[in-house]
């Protein structure tokens, strides 16, 4: 009985956990921004394999997330960092309006219509960010035996449900704004997520200033 009872509770708490920092309701209109200018099924091609994605991300976090970030030297701070870096970047090409311009030649149309952007960047930052990994490779403390990673790995699919389910229901918005609301939504999204790429970037920067061993290193350097 406490085992079905401590099952529930770390599928419930992963939800808890999980869906505010992915919150899909206000990654909604940076999703429209992003896949403007595709068709409606090009376009839940993309938000299928996006989910798809976050998923196998989290998982992979889940399971051999510590063994990799140790492996390769990454720290938390350095997740935030690169991840804020790439989200700055996105943001400055849509403010910039570079982003979701259409090519006049054949070649430039090509090329727009082949656009992937399910893994990046709706994976990996927007779904499955340094907050949400963070928090997915925090969850191996609680895994004391297979049953518990079932249990975090089914929190993580209802997340992916939920996520795949609001974010559909956003295509209608497109029909509703038209072009040129697009076209404005998408210049104050890519100043927006300009904004929260330097905050991740800041933020990292900050764990690594306040982290203890580095201030210890610093201490032993001044003396």
């Amino acid at each position: 009985m406490h085992d079905v009872r401590h099952f529930w509770e770390l599928i419930l708490g992963t939800v808890i956990a999980l869906l505010p920092l992915i919150n899909p309701l206000a990654a909604a209109p940076t999703f429209l921004a992003i896949t403007d200018g595709d068709p409606p099924a090009r376009r839940l091609e993309q938000l299928r394999k996006a989910c798809l994605y976050m998923v196998a991300i989290l998982v992979a976090f889940l399971i051999g997330g510590t063994f990799i970030m140790g492996f390769f030297g990454i720290s938390i701070p350095g997740l935030r960092i690169a991840g804020g870096l790439l989200v700055a970047g996105i943001g400055f090409e849509m403010l910039m309006g570079s982003h979701g311009k259409a090519g006049s030649g054949p070649d430039e149309a090509a090329a727009r219509a082949k656009r992937d952007v399910s893994f990046s960047p709706l994976a990996m930052p927007m779904l499955s960010g340094p907050g949400s990994i963070a928090v997915t490779v925090g969850f191996t403390s609680l895994a004391g035996q297979w049953l518990d990673y079932v249990a975090i790995i089914l929190g993580i699919l209802i997340v992916a449900v939920i996520t795949y389910y609001s974010l559909r229901l956003s295509e209608r918005v497109v029909r509703i704004i038209g072009t040129n609301g697009m076209n404005a939504l998408s210049k104050v999204m890519g100043f927006l997520i300009l904004c929260i790429g330097i905050q991740f970037v800041v933020n990292g920067v900050v764990g690594i200033a306040t982290d203890p061993v580095v201030l210890r290193g610093i201490r032993d350097a001044l003396r």
